[in-house]
């Protein structure tokens, strides 16, 4: 386990790394100084090159609450604070950051995920959730345009109708209806949160990296462009991974009848 952070843990385990949110007593809710060590735990990620899957979960009994409302960064006082500023300097980049990691990102959601919390969730490749867990879009409460990219990814997860629900009303939404409409990939037990969220990620951190990285970017890219744009860069993408050891590696044990040995190179 890495130590030197107190508003985080950040862990290693052979190619899996996990990243626990580590402010319980204020759901996880982010400060600068969480910002900054959320930032030097991606970094480490992106170094290390023998981690392969990154686990985003939080501590205690919420995910994440999103801004720490009493943070001096954005607590109003006697002058208004600039939120344009927090959003370039901190949000935005942990979203681009999460969105363009060459690995396949998993968020579990323990607990609630409100506001920036709801949509860095979304950020990531694969949305596990406990049945306890819910998710509110919470700006409107306070006045403001949901943020990290929610305005992007919600209408085009769940549609214009749902988004604009959410994002009007405020409503907290299960983690079972979130699954029914298409905003996380599973609702599971409680119980069976991590241990369904390990067991995948030890699987993706033992299959073809590049070829992940590559499928998240193709599909990233796809609703931006036309159908004969999306068949070029398939087109590319494939000879790049047919280049690759993991491809023949994939062919070899295909054609062997067993599991493959990927490295990620």
């Amino acid at each position: 386990m890495d130590t030197q952070f107190s508003t985080i843990r950040f862990e290693r385990d052979g190619g899996v790394a996990t990243l626990t949110f580590n402010r319980p007593d204020r759901l996880n809710s982010f400060t600068v100084q969480m910002h900054g060590e959320v930032r030097a735990a991606l970094d480490a990620v992106v170094r290390d090159r023998s981690l392969r899957c990154l686990v985003i979960t939080g501590a205690g009994r919420g995910f994440c609450a999103g801004q720490d409302l009493n943070d001096r960064a954005v607590a109003p006082g006697s002058e208004s604070p600039d939120l344009g500023h927090s959003i370039e300097t901190y949000y935005r980049p942990l979203i681009v950051t999460l969105r363009s990691l060459p690995l396949p990102v998993i968020c579990a959601i323990n607990g609630v995920a409100a506001g920036a919390g709801v949509n860095l969730a979304l950020a990531g490749d694969l949305v596990f959730a406990a049945r306890s867990a819910s998710f509110i879009q919470s700006f409107a409460k306070i006045g403001l345009v949901p943020d990290c990219g929610g305005t992007w990814q919600l209408p085009r997860l769940i549609g214009r109708a749902r988004a604009m629900g959410l994002a009007l009303l405020g409503d907290r939404l299960s983690a079972e209806q979130a699954e029914q409409w298409g905003l996380i990939w599973r609702c599971v037990d409680d119980d069976a949160l991590m241990p369904s969220v390990r067991e995948v990620a030890r699987q993706l951190a033992a299959g073809p990296t590049r070829g992940y990285a590559r499928t998240k970017q193709a599909i990233d890219l796809g609703d931006r462009l036309s159908l004969e744009q999306s068949l070029d860069l398939e087109r590319d993408y494939q000879r790049e991974l047919g280049r690759s050891d993991d491809y023949r590696e994939g062919v070899a044990a295909f054609m062997d009848k067993r599991a493959p040995r990927f490295t990620g190179a």
